[in-house]
């Protein structure tokens, strides 16, 4: 503002003289951006109702100046001290740093340029450094954790390309460097970390290193056993099941499970008899003969130890 003359920082800034922190903000971010000497080289013009701009939110923006402003009108310099305005554009990387830098300044909070989705840092202060890095939870399917997948992913207005290998697990972290907040005039970066959130399977269990399923078995092939195909990671494979194996046994198939750094895991198999819904009349017919020939009273025993 000149010393002489008075100049209406609410028009300046196209707000109504009852706009809040908010709407002066948006309508200063939009002004700078459209007269900022970068968009608009050697334009004198351009510069000065930036200027003028800057001069407005420097005033609108600072509750104390503002309520000194709309007090005393022309006068309102007098009234109190000014800080003085200067812009310094070399000092900028780009306009996102320019205007996180110069938002900060105004209304006395230096923060670092948010990351969608990420967690709260610890600010800058003169004895604890500013932590620039950026966490976020990624999801992953089972299939993509256990074979590894390619994900293309937004960063702040970046597309970055993310690998992401075989047998990540849950809460696993990759780090992307770089790709972190970025400290607005100083061009520092922090670095990203994915923070893996490994969904849950119909079939597959996975505790620790270890990759587990049950196995439906019928009650023939636990008496007289045999060989049977079961379902891997990778595929069918044939397992064999010993003659007289109880319900709820583990069977182990070697080198079929989880992805490690240095091979591959077991594979553990829990045989659960699986009754059809249906019988068939021959089925029924060889059962009853079953039930005829049987010698064993297979609750004897669990009666006994069950008496109270």
């Amino acid at each position: 503002m000149s010393e002489s003359g008075y100049r209406d920082y609410f028009k300046v800034l196209g707000v109504e003289r009852n706009a809040n922190s908010n709407d002066i903000k948006r309508a200063f971010r939009e002004l700078a951006r459209k007269y900022h000497p970068d968009v608009n080289p050697g334009d004198s013009t351009a510069e000065e109702r930036f200027k003028e701009v800057n001069e407005a939110y420097e005033v609108l923006s600072d509750p104390e100046k503002r309520r000194r402003y709309e007090q005393f009108g022309q006068y309102w310099k007098q009234t109190g001290s000014s800080d003085g305005f200067d812009i310094d554009f070399g000092r900028y990387g780009n306009f996102d740093e320019f205007i996180n830098d110069l938002l900060g300044r105004f209304t006395g909070s230096r923060g670092v340029s948010g990351f969608s989705g990420a967690s709260g840092f610890p600010r800058s202060s003169s004895d604890s450094p500013l932590n620039l890095d950026a966490e976020i939870n990624l999801k992953v399917s089972f299939a993509e954790a256990f074979h590894g997948t390619e994900r293309l992913l937004a960063v702040n207005e970046e597309r970055v390309q993310v690998s992401i290998p075989g047998g990540v697990k849950k809460g696993s972290k990759l780090r992307l460097k770089g790709k972190g907040n970025l400290q607005p005039g100083t061009g520092r970066r922090g670095d990203l970390y994915l923070k893996l959130d490994v969904q849950s399977h119909s079939v597959w269990r996975l505790d620790g290193d270890q990759l587990s399923a049950d196995l439906p078995v019928s009650l023939d092939e636990l008496a007289l056993g045999g060989t049977v195909t079961a379902m891997t990671p990778d595929g069918e494979a044939e397992l064999s099941i010993p003659a007289g194996t109880p319900p709820g046994r583990s069977l182990r198939l070697k080198g079929k499970g989880w992805p490690l750094t240095n091979g591959r895991g077991d594979l553990i198999l829990t045989v659960k008899i699986q009754l059809p819904n249906e019988w068939s009349t021959e089925e029924l017919r060889l059962l009853g003969e079953l039930k005829r020939v049987r010698r064993h009273d297979l609750r004897k025993s669990w009666i006994e130890e069950a008496r109270l």
